[in-house]
């Protein structure tokens, strides 16, 4: 079990504590339920969830504690990350639980908790939280006092509605383009989610890859190249123009292009935002794992880069402190703040064809607009016991004369290349993120980094 600021996430089965038990769904839902009512900014929470084998059972958990502790709530049923995050604002609710691991194996899944604004708790919401659960500091209403329940089956739809309605989305260029799309939707809500879009936006060539809404994910669900194979060869094999591939609660967004290629998942938020800024000049945000080219890109505009610590709270705090007008993280998560301060593959996708309807050639093509940074990214998994900070202290003295960020994990630079190692947030494991101009260069400082982890553990 991982508790962090992307959630309460664990695998399912195992022992109490150590793995996402039923007993630990209900007590940390009690915990964020009963900090919901001291808050007293209402008793409604939404709720809604991927399609992962465990999504139904601890939905059951969810729902039963809450209504126990005399919350009343709206289920949206199989739904996406950035669509519950919507839902507490259009139902005007206190807060929403989102049932998802995200990019995680089926195995896996989480509680991911919003607050009334539809956006993740900050650090310091979460250890109340935390504090709350260890403590078992939570009292249940009586019989008269139990919470209600209603299933709002109508919410992926108007999420729907609203992209196509977003003033920067271009439908008619999009529609004119008669694309050719397959989506690889890894057997989750992106198989009814994507396609809807695709349709509303006017894209009449849809195929769907890994498409029953089962939760036995195909591949692993990160979409990553290396997982992304059967999604190259059927865009290849149906002469697509593009491929699309979501992550199974659809807040993470990639491309391929149409002889097969990767786009690159850290350029969709740097295509993304080229567009929104060629449109709306200011100030760009992404966590510093990700790669320079947002900054040139944001620098060419007239605006001003600013990094942030990895995890979608602090990437949206730092973007309402620099008051950015798009944002996210490498890893393919867009954040259009007008829209709702959370990551959505779904305005990704809108913006993302938008940009490219406007490209007279394909997509390809359309890559060779930006630069082709190469960043490596490795994980060492964490044995129980291993003292982190530790080790990235000697790291630290071992380059210090290259100049170093810790405002999370150790961000080294060398010229202009830089490795990022931090503890990640949704597993055990450090990750190892190098950037460089060169494929092998960026492999060889990782290796090198990696090397001296293993020396130092």
């Amino acid at each position: 079990m991982i508790k962090s600021i992307s959630g309460i996430r664990g695998t399912i089965g195992g022992k109490p504590g150590e793995n996402l038990s039923p007993l630990d769904i209900v007590k940390f839902t009690a915990a964020y339920g009963s900090w919901v009512k001291e808050k007293n900014t209402g008793k409604k929470i939404v709720i809604g969830r991927d399609s992962r084998i465990s999504g139904e059972m601890v939905r059951n958990l969810v729902v039963s504690t809450l209504t126990s502790l005399g919350l009343d709530i709206v289920d949206l049923g199989l739904s996406t990350t950035p669509t519950v995050e919507l839902g507490v604002t259009w139902h005007q609710a206190a807060g929403g639980i989102i049932i998802t691991a995200s990019h995680n194996p089926k195995e896996w899944n989480a509680l991911k908790l919003l607050d009334d604004k539809g956006e993740f708790l900050s650090a310091e919401q979460g250890a109340l939280i935390l504090e709350k659960a260890k403590n078992e500091n939570f009292s249940f209403a009586s019989v008269e006092k139990l919470g209600a329940y209603e299933l709002d089956t109508t919410a992926m739809q108007r999420h729907v509605d609203q992209i196509v309605q977003y003033p920067l989305v271009d439908k008619k260029a999009i529609a004119q383009k008669d694309f050719k799309v397959v989506v690889d939707a890894i057997n989750s809500t992106g198989a009814i989610v994507v396609p809807a879009l695709l349709k509303a936006l006017g894209v009449e060539k849809v195929s769907v890859i890994n498409g029953e809404v089962n939760g036995k994910f195909a591949h692993n669900p990160e979409p990553l190249p290396e997982n992304l194979v059967a999604l190259s060869s059927a865009v290849i094999k149906s002469k697509a123009d593009l491929g699309i591939a979501v992550d199974p609660d659809v807040d993470r967004l990639c491309f391929v292009c149409e002889d097969g290629s990767m786009f690159g998942e850290e350029y969709s938020l740097v295509a993304v935002a080229d567009y929104v800024l060629s449109k709306r000049p200011g100030n760009t945000v992404s966590n510093m794992s990700s790669t320079k080219a947002l900054k040139e890109i944001t620098v060419r505009h007239g605006g001003q880069y600013h990094p942030s610590a990895v995890g979608e709270v602090n990437v949206v705090r730092k973007m309402k402190e620099v008051n950015a007008v798009i944002g996210g993280e490498g890893n393919g998560g867009i954040i259009v703040p007008d829209l709702h301060y959370g990551r959505d593959a779904l305005i990704g996708i809108g913006l993302f064809l938008s940009a490219l309807a406007h490209h007279k050639n394909g997509l390809k093509s359309f890559r060779t607009k930006y630069p082709d940074y190469f960043i490596s990214k490795n994980k060492i998994e964490l044995q129980n016991g291993i003292d982190v900070g530790n080790i990235f202290d000697k790291i630290k003295r071992k380059y210090r004369n290259q100049p170093a960020n810790t405002e999370d994990g150790l961000k080294i630079e060398f010229d202009d290349d830089w490795v990022h190692l931090r503890t990640s947030n949704t597993e055990p494991i450090i990750r190892i993120y190098a950037e460089s101009n060169f494929e092998t260069t960026a492999n060889n400082i990782a290796q090198r980094l990696m090397k001296d982890i293993k020396e130092f553990i």
